[in-house]
């Protein structure tokens, strides 16, 4: 499993200029629903009395769909289609609503956290009503979400097990503010454990142990390399895949993505030395890993390369079982359709990008699998993002 959420900050995504810039203009709105990425939807009007008024979309941090804000614009121009801005100012706040407890979090300051200004169990449904929404707009389905507490966090801090600092002027360290490459010093970051390792730190391997209901195994995995960063991640995802299988001695699995070899070791546990396991892993230090991890094993092959080169050139006989478990951007069209070309009976998708997980699921709708099982996991409390595993069969 990567480490798909541990990304330095980085500079806007420069757009050229529509017309005057509107940061700092401040609009009082009503705070609309929330939308896929830490903000909420806010709509204000931008006439004068001698223009006519016009609306325009302002995704809007550190508010709560119903309150009522003043919203700072932070990013856009008068014709842009939508801007960016902040809740600065509270003027009916939501009943969920409490005081962030770092004081790092806010507007102008730290972006690591979305969150932070709600209560812990508001914020999983927030978080429920985005992946509902990706799922209805893009492939077209309307199922309920209900999103998990994990164990392994305290009240949604002390989970992250590994934390990346940004250097600051004087050899300070501290955290970049949303969307920007402005440090913000930071002592304490309260969503990290006081163990968390520094990334990138000393150089070498570290051994990872993961207790299941189905066993016990352990991974080697490079100090900076891919894994979960909250500590109840690689159980409640190992588990919850074997469930949605349910593999059987003999059959046929692939891994795509597998990383140090997770999923695909406790696979090969189920199926069995009659069973066969396919690991595919894009990355050439998680793939030697992997093929350490898996040493020894009967059945088992690691292959190193990209996932969707990897089946357009090899192993092109059916498979029972896929577990895909792809970056930020998802599987995409090419490796669906490979994946389905092998007629598996049962698909475990395990995403960390909604929107990514709702456009797959459509293109395997095209060719006959449905949604049939869907959960998603709180393992990014504070934060806006939350990891799924879906079940994907095939329409008999």
């Amino acid at each position: 499993m990567s480490n798909r959420n541990s990304r330095p900050g980085r500079r806007p995504r420069q757009r050229q200029a529509r017309g005057a810039s509107m940061v700092g203009r401040r609009f009082e709105a009503e705070v609309g629903p929330v939308a896929h990425g830490g903000h909420c939807i806010v709509r204000v009007a931008t006439g004068s009395e001698v223009e006519p008024a016009e609306t325009r979309v302002v995704f809007v941090r550190h508010a709560i769909p119903g309150e009522r804000v003043v919203v700072e614009i932070t990013e856009g121009t008068e014709g842009d289609r939508f801007w960016r801005g902040d809740a600065v100012e509270v003027l009916q706040a939501s009943p969920q609503r409490v005081e962030p407890p770092c004081p790092h979090a806010g507007p102008g300051l730290c972006g690591g956290c979305d969150f932070q200004h709600v209560t812990v169990a508001h914020q999983r449904e927030l978080k429920a009503a985005v992946v509902r929404e990706q799922l209805a707009r893009l492939a077209k389905i309307d199922v309920p979400v209900t999103v998990e507490q994990v164990a392994g966090d305290e009240d949604g801090l002390r989970w992250r097990t590994r934390v990346q600092w940004a250097s600051g002027p004087g050899g300070t360290r501290g955290m970049r503010a949303h969307r920007s490459t402005t440090v913000i010093p930071v002592e304490d970051c309260l969503i990290a454990r006081t163990d968390a390792r520094e990334v990138p730190g000393p150089a070498g391997v570290v051994i990872e142990e993961v207790v299941t209901a189905a066993g016990t195994h352990s991974f080697a995995v490079d100090a900076d390399g891919f894994w979960q960063v909250h500590p109840g991640a690689p159980r409640v995802l190992v588990e919850t895949v074997l469930d949605f299988l349910d593999a059987q001695p003999g059959e046929r699995v692939m891994d795509l993505y597998a990383g140090v070899g997770l999923f695909a070791r406790f696979l090969a546990d189920a199926v069995g030395p009659t069973g066969r396991v396919v690991a595919v892993e894009g990355d050439r230090n998680a793939a030697k890993h992997a093929q350490g991890n898996l040493a020894g094993l009967p059945g088992i092959r690691v292959e190193c390369g990209s996932v969707d080169k990897v089946l357009a050139a090899s192993f092109d006989e059916p498979f029972d079982l896929v577990v895909l478990d792809p970056p930020r951007e998802g599987a995409r069209r090419a490796v669906v359709e490979q994946v389905v070309d092998r007629a598996p009976r049962a698909v475990a998708y395990v995403a960390c990008d909604p929107a990514a997980l709702a456009r797959d699921v459509a293109f395997f709708a095209e060719h006959g699998y449905r949604l049939e099982r869907i959960r998603a996991f709180d393992l990014f409390p504070m934060t806006h993002h939350v990891e799924c595993v879906a079940l994907l069969t095939r329409d008999r």
